[in-house]
């Protein structure tokens, strides 16, 4: 018998932050596990405290010599120049914080458990999941280990040949790409927007054969994030047969979000997550970029509700709203948040045209098949 939906997260995310001025210096997690259980949508059968990944786990994908860098990172706050230069750790967005390895080693080790709680089918959430950038042997914006590429490898070691990863985060998954390019049991696929970092993922690179990228223009609403479902996403998957799908639901396409400029509302996240739990066999969904916390909250939680088929209330109780309320955020748009940021769960739905750009692309995709 398959189990029930689960969520996997930690407390370790309360309180840790990369760092007042930074981008992931907002609490996320935390908030959509509060979320939850005020919507009493958790409880001890279904909620699931992840594990810390072993350096053994992590060199599943990791090199030693970064792990090890990773955890002297942690323990003396501090590395040598030369360290940090080699494995990109306190440089390029990627600090070093009071928990530089427990945290991301906790979302590696979370992946790991959701692939052997999907053995036998079913769907896991793992908020926590999705830091899709980063590299063997380096950290790479904001993600130090690849939990996305260690959940898939425990996958495949535990018998699967055939994974599909879809990626619609605002950035392009380019280490996932990158590690599986080569691998013909996992076909990648990203949808992204067009010319934000890392300005890779063009509609044409392939990766050896196993990828796919759908780069959208700037302004992507949530007609087109259905068009791209149902034109390309869902017919690509039906003809791949994946024994396993790997969701990453990066939320800073939100047009909340202040790290991109695409446009859509959670309503079109929540279909693409509804429309992959009707047709995958095993369904892992990861979090990824989000950079608005009141944003997150709303999208990550509403995620949960669509795996479990729970309604969404038309306005939020008390005690959920008295979450989003207690948000400190002093970016721009955390010092008046708008009033459906803080009592409702849904966005509107965030239509508009179909652009050119958009449809050329799904078509040229879909000339190349699996």
């Amino acid at each position: 018998m398959v189990h029930p939906p689960r969520m996997i997260a930690a407390e370790i995310y309360r309180g840790s932050s990369y760092g007042p001025k930074h981008p992931l210096g907002i609490p996320r997690v935390s908030l959509v596990v509060d979320m939850v259980h005020a919507l009493g949508w958790v409880n001890g059968d279904n909620y699931v405290v992840g594990p810390l990944a072993t350096p053994a786990q992590l060199a599943r994908f990791h090199t030693p010599d970064y792990i090890a860098a990773v955890m002297q990172a942690e323990r003396d706050q501090s590395l040598p120049d030369d360290m940090m230069e080699r494995y990109k750790l306190g440089k390029n967005g990627n600090p070093i914080y009071p928990e530089i390895f427990r945290r991301p080693a906790t979302s590696a080790g979370s992946s790991i458990m959701a692939a052997d709680f999907l053995r036998d089918g079913g769907i896991v959430h793992h908020p926590a999941g999705g830091t899709h950038h980063g590299r063997a042997a380096e950290a790479s914006g904001f993600c130090y280990f690849n939990d996305p590429v260690l959940g898939i490898l425990a996958l495949l070691d535990g018998g699967l040949d055939r994974v599909l990863y879809v990626d619609i985060d605002a950035h392009h998954g380019d280490g996932v790409q990158l590690a599986f390019a080569n691998d013909d049991r996992v076909l990648t696929v990203s949808v992204h927007q067009d010319d934000l970092w890392p300005r890779t993922g063009s509609v044409d690179d392939m990766a050896g054969g196993m990828a796919r990228n759908v780069p959208i223009p700037a302004g992507m609403n949530d007609d087109e994030m259905r068009f791209v479902l149902f034109d390309y996403l869902l017919p690509l998957a039906a003809d791949f047969a994946p024994q396993a799908v790997v969701l990453q639901c990066g939320c800073d396409t939100l047009a909340e979000d202040p790290q991109s400029r695409q446009m859509l509302g959670n309503r079109s996240v929540w279909e693409v997550v509804g429309e992959f739990a009707k047709i995958a066999p095993r369904l892992m969904v990861l979090g990824g970029g989000g950079y608005n916390p009141y944003g997150v909250a709303r999208c990550w939680a509403g995620i949960w509700a669509t795996v479990n088929n729970n309604e969404i209330p038309e306005k939020l109780p008390d005690s959920a709203e008295e979450i989003l309320r207690d948000i400190k955020w002093s970016h721009r748009l955390g010092r008046q948040p708008a009033t459906s940021l803080l009592t409702t769960l849904a966005d509107d739905w965030r239509g508009g045209e179909i652009r050119a750009e958009v449809r050329g692309h799904v078509q040229f995709l879909k000339g190349y098949g699996v």
